[in-house]
């Protein structure tokens, strides 16, 4: 009987065991995965140079088929699309960023100013508001933001200590990356040879994996960048038409703030309004035209840019998104938030075709 009864459950586990493994595609496809997360976990600070490469040129490799489906070779197809990612780095590194830095540094000699007024709107609410709000209380509030900013520039100034090693990296990053790019674009398929050698023979699954995860990243990424840089430019001209200082900055700001869905259109609505507070006033037309621009922008952003740039991408829940930014931002950082929600697309990926393992032989 109790023989019987082992039994039983031996096949019961074997059962269960062979729904959740059905084949070895499955397990080489855990193992694929896990290796790949460990790989990049462990050795993201050593090889981050080299990580870097590979993302840009996969992302540029998809330029680089359409050319070639035009009728160019693979090696002219290659100059081309890298003398256009060439011209957008030197744009960006000579036009764009000391822009931006010059704006930056000016922001920042005007926060004393900022705090100034700030305070001297604060003080005003108990004269408002005497029987909710104690002067008091405004000094203690006041005095704590102080201390909070005073820590903070410390902590800034401390980092600068370390601003010659971090130019120093920048400088390689800048060396290193462009040219690991041009070759990973031109002998891609030498690569990709090399690479399937440590692949298993039976890699049905893990090809279809990748096929979907590899459309869904396309369609997200492509349509990303298109939306930084439509919000980016039609920022830059509403802002300067309208005269507001910082322009290039706040639209710059606008543009990344894509990248962080929900979180970051958040964020960038303070230093927008601040900045027009402290310019125009509250109560000027100027300000109340910049508060309606910026409204139309964010309007326009969601009703026609989404869901045209991405109809045919991935289709994540937001609460799927911000457990994503979350739990990869915790893991890497910056490059986790920025590549969350493709990271996120691998996993529903996997896990959507996981339950159709069972039709692999």
């Amino acid at each position: 009987m109790t023989t019987q009864n082992q039994q039983t459950n031996l096949a019961f586990f074997k059962n269960a065991l062979k729904r959740s493994l059905p084949n070895a595609q499955a397990v080489s496809l855990a193992v694929i995965l896990i290796a790949s997360f460990a790989l990049i976990y462990y050795l993201s600070a050593l090889l981050m140079p080299v990580f870097t490469a590979i993302v840009i040129a996969y992302l540029l490799d998809g330029l680089v088929d359409k050319a070639e489906r035009q009728g160019l070779p693979r090696l002219v197809a290659v100059w081309l699309v890298f003398s256009g990612f060439m011209a957008c780095l030197v744009f960006l590194l000579f036009y764009l960023i000391p822009i931006v830095s010059q704006q930056t540094v000016e922001l920042v000699q005007n926060i004393p100013n900022i705090i100034d007024k700030a305070q001297h709107e604060i003080m005003r609410l108990p004269q408002v508001y005497p029987n909710q709000i104690s002067e008091y209380k405004i000094q203690q509030i006041l005095f704590a933001v102080q201390k909070e900013l005073l820590t903070y520039g410390q902590s800034i100034l401390s980092l600068s200590a370390a601003s010659v090693l971090g130019l120093v990296s920048a400088l390689i990053y800048l060396f290193l990356v462009p040219m690991m790019v041009f070759f990973f674009l031109k002998d891609k398929q030498l690569f990709m040879t090399w690479f399937l050698q440590f692949m298993p023979r039976e890699r049905h699954l893990t090809v279809r994996v990748w096929q979907e995860v590899d459309t869904q990243i396309g369609n997200y990424v492509r349509g990303k960048i298109t939306e930084v840089f439509i919000l980016w430019l039609v920022s830059y001209a509403t802002y300067a038409s309208l005269g507001l200082n910082y322009a290039m900055l706040l639209a710059v700001l606008m543009g990344l703030s894509v990248i962080i869905p929900y979180i970051g259109a958040t964020l960038v609505t303070f230093p927008v309004l601040i900045v027009a507070y402290i310019q125009f006033g509250i109560s000027s037309d100027e300000f109340m035209y910049v508060l309606i621009a910026y409204a139309i922008i964010q309007a326009l952003d969601a009703v026609i840019l989404i869901p045209v740039l991405f109809s045919e991408a991935v289709n994540l829940h937001a609460v799927a998104i911000i457990v994503a930014i979350l739990f990869f931002g915790g893991l890497w950082g910056f490059w986790g938030v920025f590549f969350a929600i493709p990271l996120a697309t691998v996993v529903k990926a996997v896990l959507t075709a996981w339950p159709r393992l069972g039709d692999d032989g």
